[in-house]
């Protein structure tokens, strides 16, 4: 059947993205990765830009264990021995020896009975939230949740829904008492790691609050906690966003296995019997093939990386480059979010002579294009009202510096008053549900 009119339309709507400068456009590929020299860090050759190596600033690989010798050496072992497919899904063939050394090892890691993985964090959001949702269930959310639980719930059509401000235990609070006779079960669900701010969830107040009101819920208090970008980057030992605010275990902890784990796919670790309820209900496991035995037995190295006097001092150097990325940013007049995550927002504003408001300085790819032109990659994020240049900080940089225009002095007095400000939410970084 022919297409015209409907093209027609998804053209328009994709010019007018490009009409805004919101439209992501055509990926850069990488076609060449030079390897680590000394304390110079690994470099990357990009399609269409020559032979100008550039620095990756936009990577979730928080430790680099993507090109590490263990991590590749563990990966092309398993595949000459397992192949390349799990050749089906994991209850029928799909299941391999590294498969379930994994789980047991990302449950023991976590301090929790069982894990199971899945084929993306984002398919293990909406496997567990989907399956532990029903019309009797009471789901609170932070508001600058990832897509990846916005979508989930919307999937799952709870029967009371409520958004709480970000980071806002008191509205956490009274919402979760406001589910009290309402609902079966409450689930109270966040991000560790807000991904566009770098700012954490108050996961030992999250814990206290919900604790607090379990007797009312006749199916109890659940908390499930998304810390894809909290575990490996992110407490003393990696073991993310619990570990830094000394919480309790979340009831459900979610995580990936594709940024600081640096391989591909997701995982829930919890107690046993909500793991095999998962395995008997999540159609996001049980339809769709799993990671390939060759990416657990990586995954499987990287953990035990991480887990290990190498990994501590690799998060350790992580933390002194995001101190240093932070302090420089504010040292030349640049408005960052203070936090000891490796993630670094840098806003960008200018006073708006038409309005009272404050608007993004420049088009969303002017700063990134120009970090681009002196061998930096990094990534515009655009989200209402603000526009930011999202650079998570990763051990293999070494200590290059990073060199960004200093802003007029003019410009930095009409700046917000204090970072500290929009870490509170006047000027959020990122759309809310």
């Amino acid at each position: 059947m022919p297409l015209d009119r409907l093209t027609a339309e998804l053209d328009r709507f994709v010019a007018r993205l490009d009409g805004l400068g919101t439209a992501k456009g055509r990926e850069l590929v990488i076609r060449e990765v030079i390897p680590a020299d000394g304390e110079r860090g690994p470099r990357y050759l990009l399609k269409g830009h020559g032979d100008c190596a550039f620095i990756r600033m936009n990577s979730n690989s928080y430790l680099g264990l993507g090109l590490h010798p263990d991590v590749i050496r563990a990966e092309e072992a398993t595949a000459r021995a397992l192949g390349t497919g799990p050749g089906g899904v994991r209850f029928i063939v799909g299941t391999h020896t590294p498969h379930v050394e994994l789980e047991q090892a990302l449950a023991a890691f976590h301090g929790r009975e069982e894990g199971m993985i899945f084929s993306s964090a984002y398919a293990a959001v909406m496997g567990a939230l989907v399956a532990l949702i029903d019309p009797t269930t009471a789901v609170i959310s932070d508001e600058l949740n990832h897509n990846s639980i916005i979508n989930a719930v919307r999937l799952a059509r709870p029967g009371i829904k409520s958004v709480y401000p970000h980071l806002d235990m008191e509205a956490l609070d009274r919402q979760l008492a406001d589910a009290a006779g309402r609902a079966r079960r409450a689930i109270v669900v966040t991000d560790g790691v807000f991904s566009m701010r770098g700012d954490h969830a108050p996961l030992d107040e999250i814990m206290e609050i919900a604790r607090r009101h379990d007797r009312s819920l006749p199916e109890n208090v659940v908390v499930v906690v998304d810390d894809s970008h909290g575990v490996g980057a992110f407490g003393d030992t990696g073991r993310g966003t619990e570990e830094y605010t000394g919480s309790p275990p979340a009831d459900l902890l979610i995580g990936t296995l594709g940024k600081a784990l640096a391989v591909n796919g997701g995982y829930v670790v919890s107690r046993g019997s909500v793991i095999r309820f998962l395995r008997e209900t999540s159609p996001f496991y049980i339809y769709s093939n799993p990671i390939t035995a060759a990416e657990a037995g990586a995954a499987l190295a990287a953990l035990r990386i991480l887990d290990s006097t190498e990994g501590t001092a690799l998060l350790g150097h992580l933390r002194g480059l995001t101190r240093r990325l932070e302090s420089g940013l504010v040292e030349l007049g640049y408005e960052v979010i203070e936090s000891e995550h490796p993630i670094v927002p840098a806003a960008w504003w200018r006073r708006s002579l038409m309005a009272a408001s404050w608007q993004p300085a420049w088009p969303t790819r002017w700063c990134p294009g120009e970090m681009r032109r002196s061998g930096y990659r990094s990534t515009p994020i655009t989200p209402p009202p603000t526009s930011t240049t999202y650079s998570p900080c990763w051990p293999p940089h070494g200590p290059a510096p990073v060199r960004l225009p200093e802003r007029d002095p003019q410009q930095r007095q009409q700046t917000p008053a204090t970072a500290r400000k929009v870490a509170a939410g006047e000027k959020p970084l990122l759309c809310r549900q």
